[in-house]
């Protein structure tokens, strides 16, 4: 029987445990050591897996093919440092981080050490490692990095059911850009809308209730049949005089008419090929005049 891959797992907060319980549990590696902020941790970490060494320093770690980083952000390029230091990590072994918004770069002192770098983003949040493990068969992963380091954890991730997919080298930033916009952003959506229906009357507790389905199926609607398709409305329609009353009525919220103003751009920009010229003319100089 071939022996697995060992796993070294440095960080075990919710999506460090989640991962190495998932591949634990596959059969895809065998956890080595487990290295946190505290020993304490590390060892409450062995202990929830099932499986593991707790270490109390980086020169501690055993020797592993995979050493996973899963701290924050912060701390992820001061621990490629302290991993080069304690010169723990042999060539050809794959080092990767866990983290959205930075690439594999961060890891370089590995890399210069012959380590295999790379970044492996899952696209999903980890509120509870445990309920994690249904979540991960179809989950993207967005993999950054060494060419070979991307191929062997792309095989992890395949093991489990996940759906890893790669990123164009330098992209790292407009990924997690567009992340953002597709989550924070939403929600800041539904805080502006809901002010906006204040100022109409609207009781705060009802908002939600008079959002939800309008905001699901328009989000169904755009992921479904494409922007474009789903986009309707009065910019949709080359309606500018509806724009500027929407504008005049959002004058005594300056920010929000601004906000609005700048979405109505974005969206001018999408519904230009289903307006005529005097429409968009129209639109714009509507948009314009509350910038």
């Amino acid at each position: 029987m071939p022996t697995l891959p060992r796993l070294n797992l440095i960080g075990p907060g919710k999506v460090g445990l989640a991962l190495a319980l998932a591949w634990h549990r596959a059969g895809a590696v065998h956890v080595a050591g487990v290295l946190a902020s505290s020993a304490d941790k590390a060892q409450a970490a062995v202990s929830w897996l099932g499986a593991g060494s707790a270490v109390a320093e980086a020169a501690q770690l055993p020797p592993a093919e995979f050493t996973l980083i899963a701290t924050p952000d912060g701390k992820i390029a001061d621990m490629a440092a302290r991993l080069a230091a304690a010169n723990v990590t042999p060539a050809g072994a794959v080092v990767w981080h866990a983290s959205g918004a930075l690439d594999s770069a961060v890891l370089a002192p590995l890399a210069a050490q012959g380590a295999q770098c790379a970044s492996a983003h899952p696209v999903m949040t980890f509120a509870d490692p445990l309920r994690a493990q249904d979540s991960l068969p179809g989950m993207p992963v967005a993999l950054e990095g060494d060419v070979q380091a991307c191929a062997r954890i792309h095989a992890l991730f395949a093991r489990v059911g996940a759906q890893p997919f790669t990123l164009a080298a330098g992209s790292k930033a407009a990924y997690h850009a567009a992340l953002a916009m597709a989550s924070n952003y939403l929600v800041t959506l539904v805080e502006l809308a809901s002010q906006t229906l204040r100022q109409a009357g609207v009781a705060t507790d009802a908002c939600p209730a008079l959002l939800a389905p309008l905001m699901r199926q328009s989000l169904d609607n755009a992921l479904n049949m494409g922007p474009l398709a789903a986009l309707t409305g009065p910019i949709a329609r080359g309606d500018a005089h509806t724009v500027a009353t929407h504008l005049a009525a959002l004058a005594s919220a300056p920010e929000r008419a601004r906000s609005y103003a700048e979405l109505g751009r974005a969206t001018l920009a999408l519904a230009t090929p289903r307006l005529n010229a005097a429409q968009h003319q129209a639109l714009s100089a509507a948009l314009d005049a509350r910038s």
